[in-house]
């Protein structure tokens, strides 16, 4: 376990870039997550739209909405941890109006976030300065966005033509001017992420965009097994918990089946003398006296 430092600022993440040393990001939905997190030295936390498709049952992150998106902050937020704590704009929280998106980042920040993120570059950008001008600090996200992967042709590595790379560049010097803290990169190859990385002064966290970023993020069930099947080519797993809990439950199912639980260290006892007289009154009929 890393020994608890101080809670993180924002400031501490712009000095990690000034000073070459990686940035540590997870996703986590609930209090025990962020708690673990914690204990284990992560630097920032993203409470994730990604909840849509690894706990609420969602089939992409589309459906995830401010009220899923806030209850999930307060539960991180309530383990009080030492990395900062991100929320995620769901889909259609911030691209109507500048109103709107200064409307749901501050019910983030009163569900707990220290800061929010939001996808997009282009006419996003005006969402950016009006929630950085209201105060709040915001990290952006380019390159493959989950919430318009269909206008991007699907859930596809961005940036692989010098055209679709250049934009990306400009995109991300926008979001730098617009006041951004931070920016996430995801699904673009690995030299472009560094060239990005390069190019800004403000910390770049990659996800499948290479080493060169100034720091990670996975998804919380990629990286330690919980999810199983095909992943993304970028995720690497560092355990395997869904094996754990599911040998867990086989192993709680046959004891119960066979009488093996609850064994005597696992029920509460009473004296033999009241169960006796407890035996007594209902052989007698009686309602036992309280």
């Amino acid at each position: 376990m890393t020994e608890l430092r101080e809670p993180m600022a924002l400031h501490d993440i712009a000095a990690l870039k000034r000073a070459s040393t990686k940035i540590v990001m997870v996703t986590a939905y609930d209090q025990p997550s962020a708690r673990l997190a914690s204990e284990a030295g992560i630097d920032l936390i993203l409470v994730g739209d990604s909840a849509g498709n690894n706990v609420l049952g969602y089939e992409s992150t589309v459906p995830v909405t401010m009220d899923e998106a806030a209850m999930l902050t307060s539960a991180v937020a309530r383990a009080k941890p030492r990395a900062l704590v991100i929320g995620d704009m769901p889909f259609g929280s911030f691209q109507a109006s500048d109103a709107d998106a200064v409307a749901n980042a501050v019910r983030l920040v009163k569900a707990g976030a220290d800061a929010v993120k939001l996808e997009g570059a282009g006419p996003m950008t005006s969402r950016v300065r009006a929630i950085v001008g209201a105060g709040i600090p915001v990290m952006g996200h380019l390159g493959l966005t989950p919430q318009s992967a269909t206008m991007l042709g699907g859930m596809k590595a961005q940036g692989r033509t010098a055209a679709t790379a250049g934009r990306l560049l400009a995109d991300a010097r926008e979001l730098e001017d617009a006041g951004c803290f931070s920016l996430v990169l995801e699904s673009v190859p690995a030299r472009i992420g560094a060239h990005v990385t390069e190019a800004l002064s403000i910390p770049t966290i990659g996800i499948g965009a290479g080493g060169g970023c100034d720091g990670q993020v996975l998804v919380w069930h990629d990286l330690l097994g919980i999810n199983e099947g095909v992943a993304p080519r970028f995720v690497k797993r560092y355990a395997d918990v869904a094996g754990e809990i599911r040998r867990g439950l086989e192993a709680f199912a046959a004891e119960v089946r066979s009488g093996a639980y609850p064994a005597d260290e696992h029920v509460y006892k009473i004296s033999g003398d009241e169960l006796r007289a407890f035996e007594a009154e209902l052989a007698n009929g009686e309602r036992p006296a309280d």
